[in-house]
């Protein structure tokens, strides 16, 4: 079982290399993640909020941080919800279609 403290910081770390293409910023340092957490299971919770709510790269912004996440070993299950967008639910329904898709486990908000 990960420890969910190291688990964290290295989904932050790999984050970081995830990059909003409009600013050159990497997702963590423009603080689009929010409520960030993780269980001693593996299981990650967590909210993307871009930039504006007319955000145009929010989809594939979205899917490029939700594969990092699923990148990082110890990583189980992610809950990933899509805030303060006009599409926001629309958003949060394909991410979790393409989770479904990959074959992981997605629990519902």
């Amino acid at each position: 079982m990960p420890d969910p403290r190291i688990l964290k910081q290295a989904i932050l770390e790999r984050l970081s290399r995830v990059i909003d293409p409009e600013t050159g910023v990497d997702v963590v340092r423009m603080r689009l993640i929010e409520d960030l957490t993780v269980d001693d299971q593996g299981h990650v919770a967590y909210k993307f909020h871009p930039s504006s709510p007319f955000c145009p790269i929010a989809v594939p912004l979205a899917d490029a941080i939700r594969r990092a996440v699923d990148e990082v070993e110890g990583v189980g299950t992610q809950d990933l919800e899509i805030v303060g967008y006009v599409m926001s639910e629309e958003l949060t329904a394909l991410i979790r279609e393409a989770m479904d898709k990959a074959g992981r486990e997605v629990d519902a908000t």
